[in-house]
């Protein structure tokens, strides 16, 4: 995502530059002389449309292929089978991640942590290691969005998304929806953890320790009614 972002930032550079070259290039060389003299005027210049038609096109086709080449390359799959699968549930107005560790002999269990309007909730993550992440929404559409991983994923309601994300650099980073999802959208956020697998391991120890055990799943049927108290006197539907 990095490298096409840059690439096409230069591809852009160049033409600007180029056109630039050319303005400046006309301005100079075609300014006005000191007499009214007009240069021979021609209807059109057939070789100059198709080259200023074809060439966009040109530049086009070059940057859709590479943009569907890492379209391609981001979406596909780590392996057929993660190391690690989180379950992650977008709802009004936070978000929950379900570690699905139930057959890692070291956790032992399916753990969970949920976050709330007034609690913003933890991601953990080991580095180095392929992560599937599964989305669902339980009402509305959301989008999990991870800046640092230069990606974003819609979380549809009644519909499965997935990606695979492989973290490569200890640290701390920034979650949030990228999709205007209501009232409080604002308030979806999350802190995302890269850390080494022990340290993993550990963090989904504490939450089985604590008893936030079990899948958090999204309902079959969204809800999709107001989530904010109707006024006294109006009648809730």
């Amino acid at each position: 995502m990095g490298n096409l972002w840059v690439g096409s930032w230069i591809a852009a550079l160049a033409v600007g530059v180029f056109v630039w070259g050319l303005i400046i290039w006309v301005m100079v060389r075609y300014r006005k002389k000191g007499d009214d003299h007009l240069p021979a005027q021609r209807q059109y210049n057939l070789p100059l449309e198709l080259l200023y038609t074809l060439v966009p096109f040109l530049i086009i086709g070059v940057l859709f292929f590479f943009t569907v080449q890492t379209q391609n390359g981001v979406q596909a799959k780590v392996t057929d089978q993660p190391v690690h699968t989180i379950n992650v549930v977008g709802q009004k107005w936070s978000w929950s991640f379900s570690y699905m560790e139930d057959a890692n002999p070291a956790v032992g269990a399916v753990v969970h942590e949920a976050g709330t309007i007034d609690k913003i909730p933890d991601l953990y993550l080991p580095v180095d290691k392929p992560v599937r992440f599964n989305l669902r929404s339980a009402d509305v559409i959301h989008s999990f969005y991870i800046p640092a991983f230069y990606y974003k994923l819609d979380v549809i309601p009644g519909r499965l998304n997935s990606f695979d994300v492989t973290p490569d650099k200890i640290g701390t980073y920034s979650g949030k929806c990228a999709e205007l999802c209501g009232t409080y959208h604002a308030a979806m956020l999350f802190t995302v953890h890269v850390v080494s697998e022990e340290d993993y391991v550990a963090y989904l120890n504490t939450l089985k320790a604590s008893g936030q055990t079990g899948e958090i799943t999204a309902p079959v049927y969204p809800n999709v009614v107001p989530s904010v108290p109707a006024a006294e006197g109006e009648e809730q539907k």
